[in-house]
């Protein structure tokens, strides 16, 4: 796997849990769209990109789970600001639930298989002895 292949899979597992980060940068402060590109980012997020925000913004707002208001600007273009409404924060509730439960399945699925790796032995018939190396 390349580097190009793991930034990819990154990019498409942050944009299945995109709505949920962005209600929850907002809930957490309004925001306007480069402040949010930021703040996921200083969280570790740095897989988004702004212009990927904008359409999931978008649609959260059609949802009813977003407004936006203008805030004008020190002597330029004022900013769209988005905070959560009422039904955003308890959608926020409820998406946070179901994300921690998804996380916890695929935590208790690859700790299956993160077990300490036994040592082949060369000689032994293609065995392995736990602990040798």
């Amino acid at each position: 796997m390349t580097v190009s292949d793991a930034g990819r899979r990154r990019s498409q597992w942050l944009r299945g849990a995109l709505d949920l980060c962005l209600l929850a940068v907002v809930a957490d402060e309004p925001a306007y769209g480069y402040e949010m590109v930021q703040r996921l980012r200083s969280a570790g997020l740095d897989a988004v990109a702004e212009g990927s925000i904008y359409p999931a913004l978008g649609r959260l707002q059609r949802e009813g789970l977003v407004e936006s208001y203008l805030v004008e600007g020190d002597g330029g273009p004022a900013r769209k600001y988005y905070r959560p409404t009422g039904e955003g924060r308890a959608a926020l509730t409820a998406w946070s639930r179901e994300w921690a439960l998804l996380t916890d399945g695929v935590q208790a699925v690859l700790a299956r298989v993160a077990e300490p790796a036994r040592t082949l032995v060369p000689g032994d018939g293609g065995g392995a002895r736990e602990g040798e190396s």
